[in-house]
């Protein structure tokens, strides 16, 4: 199923795509999975999760909901507003510097969209199970999945970051993880890192990352071997979503 939702929030129109498994619903409820770059990721998730849930006991991906949460034609530009934190001031690498025209900076009114406006209707309209919540997040959308943790950790119940954007504005994610582990020192809510292994300097920010986090949460962390930024999903779903289910 296929929807538009315009978000009071944003002031921006998302397509918004849902994938219910066709088995019968596990007592409470499916879970869900929402994933950001749902223009790019929802059909290969929905595959993954549709294929591989049919020998279960095998490959332990169970049935899911999935939701995938759609940019428009704009999508390469307004993912940079969406899915990064507001600062006073930014710093750019340089090959960005003179791209962003101030389009950045709306996490928060992002993850307002998402809590307040596009879960009730999942909740309402499918059966979620609201225990078990995943978000999911690449490049980016990784960098906003370890946003949402540190600022709302309770908002999901796993978080899903692949080759998280630790550089961007200075690799400022290090300091909110600094100020999140002051306030949790013990929280229930796993948290997988994967990266590619060709991603140099991206690898050790989010095993750096990991390791920091791991202090405070049960963390998984793996490098897929020979993968860059641009392969590194369809090689690293499969672990993933075992991360999901286990």
């Amino acid at each position: 199923m296929s929807f538009d939702i315009t978000s009071a929030h944003t002031n921006y129109t998302y397509n918004i795509n849902v994938y219910v498994p066709e088995v019968d619903m596990p007592e409470g409820g499916f879970s869900v999975v929402y994933v950001l770059d749902g223009s790019s990721y929802f059909q290969f998730v929905k595959e993954i999760v549709r294929l591989q849930s049919i020998n279960a006991a095998k490959t332990e991906v169970f049935p899911s909901i999935i939701v995938g949460v759609g940019h428009g034609e704009d999508m390469r530009m307004r993912r940079f507003y969406d899915f990064t934190a507001p600062a006073e001031s930014y710093v750019y690498p340089e090959k960005y510097r003179g791209a962003f025209d101030g389009q950045h900076g709306g996490a928060e009114n992002f993850s307002r969209f998402l809590e307040e406006e596009l879960k009730p209707i999942i909740q309402a309209d499918y059966p979620v199970n609201t225990n078990k919540q995943v978000l999911f997040g690449h490049s980016l959308g990784g960098y906003f999945a370890l946003w949402q943790l540190f600022n709302a950790p309770t908002s999901y119940h796993k978080y899903i970051a692949i080759s998280p954007s630790i550089w961007w504005n200075n690799h400022e994610l290090f300091q909110y993880a600094d100020t999140f582990l002051d306030a949790y020192s013990e929280l229930n809510a796993p948290l997988f890192v994967g990266v590619g292994g060709l991603e140099e300097f991206m690898v050790d920010d989010a095993q750096k990352m990991a390791q920091q986090l791991g202090k405070a949460m049960d963390t998984t962390f793996y490098v897929t071997p020979d993968e860059n930024h641009g392969s590194v999903v369809p090689t690293i779903m499969s672990r993933a979503f075992r991360f999901v289910n286990n």
